[in-house]
């Protein structure tokens, strides 16, 4: 028995040092997403000592509030710590906004979209947060949102058009007004 705990734990520690080989890495200056908080800049690489044990870590500074944010770099996988989409990928976004989901989003409960919602903005993908939107903003036509749903909305917004215009390299009302252009023309 304790034979195969062994193998099992030389496994995992062959596994994790094949994922931290392949993690991503950072350097001061690049842009990059952290889930839930959006865009922010990679201010510096700092080591400090935590349990008697020297860890380096990413300092982020978010662009929309000015929150900084540290992260271990070896906790970049897990956090959901990305770069910045592509610009090429930024049409990909607009497709999802444009086609509507049509699954009785409105017959849910308010509290059981926001459990939903919420889920899909932890993830940090912007494909997610961008079905948020695009679900809250066609919502909000039919129906009244809740306190929680429109600070989603918002939240969604917020984070989408930051990691668009970040991508695009523009400013961000060009991105809102773009995007009103998806939903007009439906």
């Amino acid at each position: 028995m304790a034979e195969k705990k062994i193998k099992h734990t030389r496994k995992t520690e062959t596994r994790r040092k094949a994922v931290s080989k392949v993690l991503r890495e950072f350097n001061a200056g690049d842009l990059a997403v952290y889930p839930a908080h959006g865009v922010g800049r990679i201010e510096a690489i700092e080591s400090r000592v935590i349990n008697e044990q020297k860890q380096d870590f990413y300092i982020m500074k978010v662009l929309e509030n000015s929150m900084v944010i540290m992260i271990p770099t070896g906790n970049v996988d897990s956090v959901g710590l990305r770069d910045v989409i592509d610009k090429n990928d930024v049409p990909k976004v607009y497709d999802i906004i444009k086609n509507r989901r049509d699954s009785g989003v409105d017959s849910q409960t308010w509290n059981r979209r926001y459990r939903e919602y919420m889920e899909k903005i932890k993830t940090g993908s912007v494909y997610e947060v961008a079905e948020v939107f695009r679900d809250l903003y066609s919502l909000r036509l039919t129906k009244d949102l809740s306190f929680g749903e429109r600070k989603l909305f918002d939240t969604a917004q917020g984070l989408l058009i930051k990691e668009l215009s970040t991508a695009k390299n523009t400013d961000e009302a060009t991105i809102l007004s773009e995007i009103e252009i998806l939903f007009n023309a439906q």
